[in-house]
């Protein structure tokens, strides 16, 4: 067996699946050309491999954009509509990996992400939180992940211009992602 091409601490090899309860998938949009709105989903699941070669690992997710939160009743509703997520025609987002690759001393993690039926390659900054034990004799590991897309790619066109000439809501969105995922047992 060759040695892995990235050193990580305390690493298992394994099949994972993602903790929803210590996990948040999360967004951020400028509003208004003044401030960042954050959300995030509440519904979500998916599953990852750690692969003997970090670099072999694997992870798919899909996200129920229903359960979008962004402690706002009235936008989050806006949010589910046909001006953006239209959940009644395309209820979840799924991201699959397609690689990890190194970038000097970080990690890309390479993926198709899917929204509204359109599938776009959407890179994320990887970051290996740890691994360890848990309280009930299982073992955890922890990760991180952010990246940009360009919201009108995936078919959310909505356009609204200010009086000042500025947009309501940005074209280009954050995704944040921190998940805990509980090894699965043997």
């Amino acid at each position: 067996m060759t040695a892995p091409t990235v050193d990580i601490p305390n690493y298992v090899a394994g099949s994972w699946t993602i903790d929803p309860v210590h996990s948040t998938v999360g967004l951020l949009a400028r509003h208004m050309m003044v401030s960042k709105v954050r959300g995030k989903f509440n519904t979500f699941e998916g599953r990852l491999v750690t692969a003997a070669d970090p670099l072999a690992s694997t992870v798919t997710a899909t996200i129920d954009l229903r359960s979008i939160d962004t402690g706002n009743a009235q936008r989050d509703d806006h949010i589910r509509s046909a001006d953006f997520f239209e959940v009644d025609q395309h209820p979840t987002m799924t991201y699959t990996s397609t690689g990890i690759r190194r970038d000097g001393g970080d990690l890309i993690l390479h993926g198709d992400l899917t929204i509204k039926g359109v599938t776009k390659r959407v890179p994320l900054a990887l970051e290996v939180e740890g691994f360890g034990p848990d309280a009930y004799g299982g073992t955890r590991a922890g990760f991180s992940a952010k990246g940009e897309i360009n919201r009108k790619d995936f078919g959310v066109n909505f356009h609204a211009v200010m009086e000042s000439g500025g947009v309501v809501v940005s074209d280009k969105i954050t995704i944040e992602l921190d998940v805990e995922a509980v090894l699965d047992a043997s």
